[in-house]
């Protein structure tokens, strides 16, 4: 298992990120990588609040971690504290145990000149996950942010 870091500036306000982070209808626009297509299943916005969502690849010929084109995670909001800080705990739903291990994503909101400064520290990833991957679709997801909330500048990963 494995950790990874992306930052990104967003041009809006902490509040603005914060409720594109807890609104289930924002999430499906921009927490989606490029060429996959998001559905929210489940997704209870509170401290102890159960998630469900799926990521279907656009091409068919996309792998999928619980399905045959599809990436389908299930989990909780750990903590919540308003405009500043999002934890989430969840897990592939996957009948490949190499996928399964639980990961935790720490979305940390600073505000930051005209804008929010958003870190996203993602834990536990599994190895059969490529490093490569989980950062490019965590920084592909953090632009579609800052176009859902406001212009942004260029990401950073570390």
């Amino acid at each position: 298992m494995y950790a990874t870091r992306v930052t990104r500036h967003v041009s809006a306000p902490p509040e603005a990120v914060y409720r594109a982070l807890l609104d289930p209808d924002a999430l499906a626009a921009w927490r989606v990588p490029a060429g996959m297509t998001a559905r929210v299943h489940a997704f209870e916005a509170r401290e102890g609040g159960e998630f469900r969502i799926s990521l279907t690849y656009d091409d068919a010929s996309g792998a999928g971690k619980s399905g045959e084109h599809t990436d389908t995670y299930r989990g909780h909001f750990a903590r919540l504290v308003p405009d500043a800080l999002v934890v989430e705990v969840f897990a592939f739903e996957s009948l490949d145990a190499a996928l399964r291990s639980t990961m935790t994503l720490t979305t940390k909101l600073t505000a930051s000149g005209d804008g929010t400064d958003v870190e996203m520290l993602h834990e536990g990833v599994p190895d059969a996950v490529p490093r490569e991957d989980n950062e490019l679709g965590t920084r592909t997801a953090l632009d579609n942010l800052a176009r859902l909330v406001g212009e942004g500048r260029s990401p950073e990963a570390e």
